[in-house]
């Protein structure tokens, strides 16, 4: 075998010495089904001893796919998507597919641009992470009939991969309620109208506990951290000028929590012991913290989702059967909530 590249060797070279056809070839170097397996180890002899490697391109164009997948999400910085992210580009990477980022703004913002247009012809399929289902630009892209996975939502008739958000707000609250707690405050992420799904449901659960267990959810005690630690902190420190402070408080993300934190100790009180604190998600940065928190798979829904989009995009349909995987949560007691102070 020669130890350099044979210039000009083409799929129809190895299509000739193998006795195949170049649409033979094409399969059994990329690994498709069809082809049998002793076809499939001369092919790739051949192909060896001519130095002939398949180009990802003329692939892409004989297939009539792109090789790319768009990721649509709101927020790029922000942790839960990041690690979202990554489980996603662990199998696209293992599938030799290229990742194409876009954020979607605010609805409201008026220099919004609708990615939907955009994404015809340079995708072969979309992941879409915690888009509201009322955002039209969802319904925008869906409606381009694309292989499409949802991440963090559920929209009847395509398939999504999410976590019950509502269960989660209601074992961190419900673990407060059992530590003894009766004046327990919530930060969430916005006093918006229409919310992101999670924040919606993670505000239920809370709501759900605190009537199953006949306590009073003080409008005072309800602020807002836009799901960031600087919003955590703001929002702690406004709880603590009430006159009545809360003895527990419920963070809907760990990075809100993370502020709140840092308020607690900016007035010299301490978690657990003065005020506890739990979140949601089950962030890296949580055990160093001593958080309590509801650790929810991030990666893994990235990974899950990702896999699925590829099995729609291996059968060249877009699944419509609206199956949805829904993930469990877990709750990891730390320092951070303890029963009230006496």
């Amino acid at each position: 075998m020669s130890t350099l590249p044979r210039m000009g060797i083409t799929i129809r070279d190895v299509a000739q010495a193998a006795g195949v056809s170049t649409a033979t070839v094409s399969r059994a170097l990329r690994g498709l089904p069809n082809v049998d397996e002793r076809t499939r180890a001369r092919v790739q002899r051949i192909a060896a001893d001519l130095d002939y490697v398949i180009s990802p391109s003329a692939s892409r164009l004989a297939s009539g796919r792109t090789g790319s997948i768009a990721v649509l999400m709101p927020y790029i910085a922000r942790w839960f998507f990041s690690t979202v992210l990554s489980g996603v580009e662990s199998v696209l990477q293992s599938a030799g597919m290229d990742l194409l980022l876009m954020s979607v703004s605010n609805p409201d913002s008026p220099r919004r641009q609708a990615p939907a247009p955009r994404l015809r012809r340079r995708v072969d399929g979309v992941l879409v992470i915690a888009v509201p289902p009322s955002d039209p630009e969802l319904r925008a892209v869906i409606d381009l009939g694309m292989p499409t996975s949802l991440i963090g939502v559920s929209l009847e008739g395509v398939p999504s991969v999410t976590i019950d958000d509502v269960l989660a707000a209601r074992i961190a609250t419900q673990h407060l309620v059992n530590l003894g707690h009766r004046r327990i405050g919530i930060i969430g992420g916005s006093a918006m109208t229409a919310p992101f799904t999670a924040e919606h449901d993670r505000r239920r659960g809370f709501l759900e506990v605190m009537d199953d267990a006949g306590l009073e959810v003080d409008p005072v005690l309800e602020s807002y951290g836009h799901f960031t630690v600087a919003g955590g902190e703001q929002a702690m420190t406004a709880l603590l000028t009430q006159r009545n402070r809360p003895t527990a408080v419920f963070a809907m993300s760990d990075e809100m929590a993370f502020g709140a934190l840092r308020a607690l100790r900016s007035h010299g009180l301490s978690a657990g012991s003065d005020i506890s604190i739990i979140g949601v998600d089950g962030h890296d940065m949580a055990e160093l913290l001593d958080l309590s928190t509801v650790a929810q798979p991030v990666i893994d829904l990235g990974r899950i989702a990702a896999e699925a989009l590829l099995a729609q995009i291996g059968s060249g349909t877009a699944l419509r059967s609206g199956e949805s995987v829904q993930l469990p949560t877990r709750l990891l007691v730390r320092g951070s909530t303890a029963p009230p102070a006496a």
